[in-house]
């Protein structure tokens, strides 16, 4: 349980092992419309589908207030990134935590989520990166390659 009072849904953590054994790139999670428990929102169809979906998704995600109003909202994701070494000594993969915290989003939900977010991490052990992202610009492929890779990607 976070210190807000959040629950996580057990099938977070078993969507989160098909992706470490490969079989998704990416879970995007958000918080229950009662704001009680961590879900699934979003899944990719397999390994294969491109990080440009993947943001529009992020970018565009909304949160249904407790007065009922709709506003751009928080997520937290985890993605399979996958880069070349510039070194050419083969490719990396690095499984990433993001919690995307739009600055424009309802700041009730911003807190929720700043305070349920080390439950779900608790419950997803193997990831190797963690980033905050606040604006588009902080979630450009190039711009996380960069990040996970500390630069070493082709």
């Amino acid at each position: 349980m976070s210190q807000s009072g959040v629950q996580v849904d057990p099938e977070c953590r078993r969507a989160f092992d098909k992706l470490m054994s490969r079989q998704l790139r990416y879970i995007i999670y958000k918080l229950s419309d009662d704001f009680k428990e961590i879900v699934i929102e979003s899944t990719s169809e397999g390994a294969t589908e491109n990080y440009d979906e993947f943001r529009e998704k992020l970018v565009n995600a909304q949160t249904k207030s407790t007065t009922g109003a709709i506003s751009k909202g928080p997520r937290y994701a985890v993605y399979d990134f996958e880069y070349k070494l510039a070194s050419g000594e083969g490719s990396r993969n690095k499984v990433t935590f993001i919690a995307w915290s739009p600055d424009d989003a309802g700041i009730k939900s911003k807190m929720v989520y700043a305070s349920s977010k080390e439950a779900l991490k608790r419950s997803l052990s193997g990831i190797a990166v963690e980033l905050q992202a606040n604006e588009q610009d902080d979630i450009e492929y190039e711009q996380i390659i960069k990040t996970v890779s500390k630069g070493t990607a082709a």
